[in-house]
Parts: C-alpha cells; structure tokens; sequence
C-alpha cells in the first residue's frame, strides 16, 4: 500500500449527522406495521424497520429504541405480532407512532392465540417469539421465530412511508410526525 492509500485509510472519515441519515434513508420507502405484545397491558409501536429474514426457519425481524417504553415489555413477554397496517389506516399508524395517548384505548383489537394484541383490519399480522437481540447504536434489532401468519384476502394496498410522508403518489400525502423514522422513540 502506498502513503497516500495508508494516509486514506488511517484518515478518521467522518460519518454523516443524523439529520443527513434521515433525509437520505427516506428514499427508501418502506412499509408501516405496528409492533405489539402484551406484559401485564397491552403494548405497542409504530415500526418501519421489518424484514423477513429466513424462510426455512421462518425468521423475521424488527427494530426498536433503546429509549422506547413499548419494547422492554414486549421483549420481557417474548412474544410479538407484527401487524402491517393498510393504506388508510392513518389512525392506527397516528395512535401507536405518538408516545402520548392510550394507544388501545377505544380500540376494537382481540388477544391473539399467543397473547399478542391483534390489531384490526391489517394486511398480515406475523405471530412470533422473540429468539435473539442484537444491539446496534441506538436501537436493538430483533429477530423472531415465526408461530403464525394471518393475510387478508381482501386487496388493500400497504401504508408505505417514503421522503417523509406516507404515500408515493400525492404531493400533499399526509407528512409524517416529527419523530417518525431514524432516530424515532416509539420502541
């Protein structure tokens, strides 16, 4: 390696601020789901961060804040259901992505069969035990054991969030809350 690769390589880079990362991981659209479980209430946060991971064991994942009062409860249960939510269901997304509020207060929701809160009307709900959590900065990710899947027949279309908003086809779709996305506090 020559100095001026070694120079490179030894030189600190720094990274880009969280406002950046936010702006640019928003070109990324993704879907809206609502993470819940139960621990003595019932539990839950609005999450963009899900994946599936493995088909065969049946694996997924999510993310969530260190700081979030949601997660540790759901995490000591060790059960979650993954609810993605539809396009119009602006209501849910607004109840579970705000820190203030009762969350299931006045809400049509069942106990799943794993005592997990079933959210109503979602595209697909993801029953599953939570297997491992990796911490990674600010967040912990998830991975979790898949027990059930539920799909609706019916065709809705997915909530998705993209450049701050959710939507892709408005100009003026609804704009997110402030604490939506990287750096949000709803774990």
């Amino acid at each position: 390696m020559s100095e001026t690769e070694q120079a490179l390589v030894a030189a600190p880079i720094p990274g880009p601020t969280p406002a950046e990362m936010r702006a640019a991981m928003g070109s990324f659209a993704t879907g809206v789901t609502v993470v819940t479980g139960y621990d003595g209430e019932p539990l839950g946060f609005a999450c963009q961060s899900f994946a599936s991971v493995s088909l065969e064991p049946p694996l997924v994942l999510f993310c969530a804040d260190h700081r979030g009062r949601a997660w540790p409860g759901i995490q000591r249960a060790g059960r979650f259901t993954v609810n993605v939510l539809a396009e119009e269901q602006d209501d849910l997304c607004q109840r579970f992505g705000s820190s203030r509020g009762r969350k299931y207060e006045d809400l049509d929701w069942e106990l799943s069969r794993w005592g997990t809160p079933s959210l109503p009307g979602a595209l697909m709900r993801v029953h599953a035990a939570v297997e491992d959590v990796h911490v990674a900065g600010d967040h912990d990710v998830v991975i979790g054991r898949v027990l059930e899947l539920e799909t609706d027949p019916a065709d809705e279309r997915p909530m998705l969030f993209f450049r701050g908003r959710f939507g892709l086809e408005d100009a003026h779709s609804t704009i997110a809350p402030a604490r939506w996305g990287w750096g949000d506090h709803w774990g």
